[in-house]
């Protein structure tokens, strides 16, 4: 993970138009969220590999994705991450109703990978242009 300097860090937002903003430059709420925690992450390559994330804390409501209105959140560091994961399918994988599309597919090797340079300038790009488009 490498840390991303940002104007956006410990600014106060309105989730929902947030996420409306973000969306059209495929940001998308992260996997590991929360009712008071989540994430905005963006996809850096092709593979889906290398991603940026825009961290954030609720400060009032719950944040569902059924129901986010009125749901304020407070931007934390803005960060660069790498995932390696094993190619194929896992041959230990569990089967159960819920998990049956997410739960077939390998774990990371390592969700914490190194990060090429190259991954961490497109980071500081695409965090300029969002910086920019919430500046509006």
């Amino acid at each position: 993970m490498i840390r991303l300097p940002s104007r956006l860090e410990s600014t106060e937002h309105e989730y929902i138009e947030l996420l409306q903003l973000l969306e059209p430059h495929e940001f998308a709420l992260g996997g590991a969220w929360d009712y008071k925690h989540g994430s905005l992450d963006r996809y850096l390559d092709g593979a889906h590999k290398v991603w940026l994330r825009l961290p954030f804390d609720v400060v009032s409501g719950d944040l569902d994705v059924e129901s986010a209105q009125n749901v304020r959140i407070r931007m934390g560091q803005p960060y660069v991450l790498k995932h390696v994961y094993n190619e194929g399918l896992d041959q230990e994988a569990r089967v159960n109703i819920v998990g049956a599309l997410f739960d077939q597919f390998s774990q990371p090797i390592d969700s914490d990978a190194e990060i090429e340079p190259e991954w961490v300038e497109a980071g500081k790009k695409l965090l300029a242009q969002v910086e920019r488009l919430i500046a509006r």
